[in-house]
């Protein structure tokens, strides 16, 4: 994985379904995972403390894997998004889940926001943290969509 900001480079386990996220960018992040692990069939293993404490990063630093278990893995642009959304900040889902809700591509996107392309697509990427008046004009447009 070539995104820093992407790649972990620590995971520590702070507590049940609790980590604390090392990230390549510097930036190091905690995420509560109870609700995924509840909600995916798979990941049940990782209710038992015994198996969540083997987090570790995955291959390249592309994720968390537990016990070694490509079955228990979960990505690390994913797992920064809860993190992000968890601290109360947007994460780049946030443009992804937006655009494809409401069929833009990047350059209608940016249009519509008032954006420039490129800054959108630092957004969408992950690379730039989504500000506040970004999530908020999101909702506006989708206000604005629904009353027309």
């Amino acid at each position: 994985m070539s995104n820093r900001h992407f790649t972990l480079i620590q995971v520590e386990v702070i507590g049940p379904c609790r980590l604390r996220l090392a990230f390549a960018d510097g930036a190091q992040l905690e995420v509560e995972l109870s609700d995924i692990v509840r909600r995916y069939p798979t990941l049940t293993a990782l209710t038992d403390p015994t198996v969540f404490a083997t987090a570790a990063p995955g291959e390249w630093g592309g994720s968390v894997v537990w016990n070694g278990d490509d079955n228990l893995e979960l990505a690390a642009d994913n797992l920064r998004a809860r993190a992000v959304e968890q601290a109360g900040g947007y994460s780049h889902e946030l443009i992804w889940n937006w655009m494809a809700r409401h069929g833009l591509t990047l350059d209608s996107a940016a249009e519509a926001l008032g954006l420039s392309r490129r800054m959108l697509a630092y957004y969408r990427s992950g690379a730039k943290p989504v500000p506040r008046t970004v999530a908020l004009a999101l909702r506006g447009w989708e206000a604005e969509q629904q009353a027309a």
